[in-house]
């Protein structure tokens, strides 16, 4: 008696991988990446403790225990680029985490479908553009006197000279803040709107009932749904403080901005890999991930212990 429920079960089981085998299989391209150029490189990790020369190995490079971590935090150059990292990403978190979900609300009150798409795919747009394409747009956009955005404001009378975006430090900060926005806000909004899609309407019809409008069915009914989600985005977009962007950096850098331009992925590039000093980028990388990692064990016991769900 109890052998018909199991066979019933391998039967479901074995009909379900007939009809949905297509899927696993396109799953298997994206596992073995992640194992190939995630896990398979860890063992590469030992580099950060050895004086590693690519002509001798692994087996002819000695080791040299923590050596290479001592000289990079002595290192002033090393120590100015993480407070540039820091501050920056600290800035990009708290500038560019709520504009998402102030989007993905805009677009859901949308009514106009065809307007809706349009906007959606305008705005999804910037995120598959290189930023060696953003940078060069931006150039021409933003020079002193013969960008248009320059141009246009001093026709309109709101400046008298060229504003000078991304050749002064402090507005170059505020300019490459504002694209890196610009640049991932579409990309960002889309898990926030899956989220509002998947509150009931129940919620919504029971707002109306009680007189409630769009802008307090918004702040009662449609931000603590999607609480949960943005909890968790928040956590993930921790762990990512100690990284930047070598492309971002690289393309939208010059040397009158070399103070606020000058963040890890510069100083890896810099001292480690153009260098040839791979033990010291390895380094550098090393402690980079396990600052985000404790960044992200320490944001979710905090949410957890605020009643979250977190991440973990």
């Amino acid at each position: 008696m109890q052998k018909v429920p199991s066979q019933r079960k391998k039967k479901a089981l074995s009909l379900y991988f007939k009809d949905n085998w297509q899927m696993y299989a396109m799953l298997l391209v994206p596992i073995a990446f992640v194992i190939i150029f995630k896990y398979a490189a860890y063992p590469g990790l030992r580099i950060a403790f050895m004086n590693y020369k690519p002509a001798k190995g692994y087996a002819g490079s000695p080791w040299v225990g923590f050596e290479i971590f001592d000289k990079i935090f002595k290192d002033k150059d090393f120590l100015r680029a993480l407070k540039n990292s820091l501050v920056f990403n600290f800035l990009d978190l708290l500038i560019g985490f709520p504009v998402p979900i102030i989007l993905a609300l805009l677009l859901n009150e949308l009514r106009f479908q065809r307007y809706k798409k349009l906007s959606q795919t305008i705005l999804y747009l910037p995120h598959f553009l290189s930023w060696v394409i953003i940078a060069n747009v931006a150039l021409n956009l933003f020079k002193p006197q013969t960008g248009l955005v320059n141009i246009l404001m001093m026709n309109a009378g709101w400046i008298d000279r060229g504003i000078p975006f991304l050749t002064e430090k402090w507005h170059w900060a505020a300019t490459y803040l504002l694209i890196g926005v610009w640049q991932n806000m579409g990309w960002g909004s889309i898990i926030y709107l899956a989220a509002i899609t998947g509150i009931s309407p129940d919620l919504y019809e029971a707002a109306t009932i009680d007189g409630a409008g769009r802008l307090r069915k918004i702040w009662n009914v449609t931000l603590p749904c999607i609480r949960g989600t943005m909890v968790t985005l928040l956590i993930m977009n921790l762990g990512r403080v100690m990284g930047s962007n070598f492309e971002r950096l690289d393309s939208f850098g010059n040397v009158q901005v070399k103070e606020f331009q000058y963040q890890l992925a510069i100083y890896i590039y810099e001292k480690g890999l153009a260098g040839g000093n791979f033990s010291r980028a390895t380094a550098v990388g090393l402690f980079q991930s396990l600052v985000g990692l404790i960044l992200v064990l320490t944001s979710d016991r905090v949410s957890k212990a605020l009643g979250e769900d977190g991440l973990l």
